[in-house]
């Protein structure tokens, strides 16, 4: 029997296996997949995200990320750009889970793949998990990194803004040039739309959409193309011509932005798990790795799940709930129009400093608790 079972091998997950690892904790990690797969994600690694990889022995450049340097928001012909304070890089999950989870193993961590966990109850001291092999897996301690995906009797709360559905394609443009080492993001009606290269000159479009709005489409993603090619007429020149690579998109209903798990219930959540921040903002990647870095040190330090979970809380609170509000702000029409007309550097400006970790909370834990680092 393991002293961890960590339910799910993502970057929240993965990341905490092998900080606990590294710890000499004995630590069992199951991955509903099989092999290196897509998620629904912007694939924005903010210079954040890019820290805690450093801090797991990821090579980043050696993996083929690609450089961001600057932002744009578009919303019909109005368009605002400004550069970056730091350099940005886009990389495909499919790539970057891979590296991460293989960082676990090498430090220690028993990684299980093809093994979807189905039931999690508590048993005395500790936990009992059920899997769709039939078996049942106990462990003192439960780390639970799911993502976006649920365990079932485990349903996180809807969060303030839970009605829209997200959608992921990968694009051969017929050309990329122009938007090299930028990251767009267009505004339409119901919804926005981020739009950037990742690794091997693929364009990762990647939106969120009202469910109403959706259903009012139809619910086909055909339509749904169409409505943003008509309300963006820079998304679609960027798109014209341009190759979908695959025949159908990635989605996700229901994600419960601006949810911050201020509770535990005995389980160490990490990631979408702990807390979901808008996909605008790019730091999702950054709220996950933070989130298993700090797990890890409260482990460690012997604290109890309870008190991670409200410091996780207090570190990302402000963040999240700002984040969100201009998220309903940009999916709102009239607020949109309103965006519209201030596309000003220094707004755009503000709400990238406005959406970020929090710097006190990347380096800072309670007295008595060291945040793990790595030799990168």
């Amino acid at each position: 029997m393991p002293q961890v079972l960590i339910i799910g091998g993502g970057l929240a997950g993965a990341a905490a296996a092998t900080w606990l690892a590294r710890d000499g904790h004995d630590v069992q990690l199951l991955e509903r997949e099989r092999g290196p797969h897509d998620k629904v994600c912007g694939e924005f690694l903010s210079f954040e995200a890019q820290d805690e990889l450093r801090e797991l022995g990821v090579d980043l450049a050696a993996l083929g990320a690609v450089p961001i340097e600057t932002v744009a928001v578009e919303r019909r012909r109005a368009r605002g750009a400004t550069p970056l304070a730091f350099t940005g890089l886009s990389l495909s999950r499919r790539v970057l889970d891979e590296a991460v989870l293989a960082g676990a193993a090498e430090a220690g961590a028993r990684i299980r793949r093809g093994v979807r966990a189905t039931t999690l109850r508590q048993s005395g001291p500790g936990w009992k998990v059920g899997t769709d092999a039939g078996e049942t897996l106990s462990a003192p301690d439960l780390f639970l990194a799911t993502g976006k995906h649920d365990l079932r009797g485990w349903r996180r709360p809807p969060g303030p803004q839970p009605d829209l559905i997200g959608f992921k394609m990968y694009w051969r443009l017929a050309d990329s040039r122009s938007l090299t080492r930028t990251v767009e993001l267009h505004l339409f009606p119901s919804g926005y739309a981020g739009l950037q290269m990742v690794e091997g000159g693929r364009a990762n479009l990647c939106l969120v959409v009202h469910k109403a709005a959706f259903t009012a489409m139809g619910g086909r993603w055909e339509a749904l193309l169409s409505h943003l090619f008509e309300a963006c007429p820079g998304l679609a020149v960027r798109l014209s011509g341009a190759t979908p690579c695959h025949a159908r998109p990635l989605a996700v209903a229901a994600i419960p932005y601006g949810l911050v798990q201020r509770e535990s219930e005995g389980v160490w959540r990490l990631g979408d798990q702990a807390a979901v921040i808008p996909s605008f903002t790019g730091e999702g990647m950054s709220l996950a790795l933070h989130s298993a870095r700090q797990a890890a040190a409260f482990f460690t330090a012997g604290r109890k799940a309870e008190a991670y979970q409200q410091h996780l809380a207090q570190d990302l609170c402000g963040q999240v709930r700002r984040s969100t509000l201009l998220s309903r702000a940009l999916v709102a029409p009239a607020s949109q129009a309103a965006i519209g007309r201030m596309l000003h550097p220094t707004l755009m400006r503000w709400m990238l400093r406005a959406t970020r970790i929090p710097a006190g909370a990347r380096t800072g834990v309670e007295p008595g608790i060291v945040l793990p680092r790595g030799s990168g």
